[in-house]
């Protein structure tokens, strides 16, 4: 199939991964159009700034087109996309080793401490939030929160125990926590001067 620019939103995702195993630059770029706007969001929850999430987008179609042959088609595409870049995000982190130890003792006074003051705030406010999370607390609140991974699971993953998951995850709803209340704190203060 030939690509012009009016067809592009017209090709079908079958057609264009087949193109893009072919190695065609057109469904290649095609793809990235398609799918880089919601790869670079999963890349921005994991990155520490704009530039690393671009570096990390950029490494994992990368990886997409060189693993495209072992899409089977047994879920969505998009789904398989989406795990290579947030497996991509964690290879990322797990080069910088952004961990911030958490002992036992501060463990236990965190939990049951937090308090879900997010339900109140618009999702873009919620991500900002999380984006000012260390390194460490972020891609385990992620990957948990968002992701649904379990703690065997992101502690695999990360190369870290399951308790450090979970002291990680802890500390993150902690810190949020406080983020949550002085960001309502600051709305309160804007809304009462004229």
């Amino acid at each position: 199939m030939k690509l012009t620019p009016e067809r592009n939103q017209n090709i079908p995702e079958s057609d264009l991964i087949n193109g893009c195993m072919e190695e065609n630059r057109l469904m290649q770029e095609e793809l990235y159009r398609r799918l880089s706007p919601k790869m670079y969001a999963v890349c921005l929850r994991y990155a520490s700034d704009a530039e690393e999430a671009q570096d990390i987008l950029q490494e994992g179609f990368i990886k997409v087109f060189k693993k495209l042959y072992s899409f089977r088609g047994d879920g969505s595409f998009e789904g398989w996309v989406r795990r290579i870049f947030v497996n991509t995000s964690i290879e990322h982190f797990r080069r910088r080793r952004y961990m911030q130890p958490v002992t036992d003792k501060e463990e236990n006074s965190i939990e049951g401490k937090y308090v879900s003051a997010l339900d109140g705030l618009a999702e873009k406010d919620i991500l900002a939030l999380i984006q000012q999370l260390s390194p460490g607390y972020r891609t385990v609140f992620n990957l948990y929160v968002i992701e649904g991974y379990s703690h065997k699971e992101i502690g695999d993953m990360l190369g870290i125990s399951e308790g450090t998951s979970k002291s990680q995850l802890s500390r993150a709803k902690v810190i949020l926590q406080g983020m949550v209340k002085e960001f309502i704190d600051q709305q309160e203060v804007r809304k009462i001067k004229p």
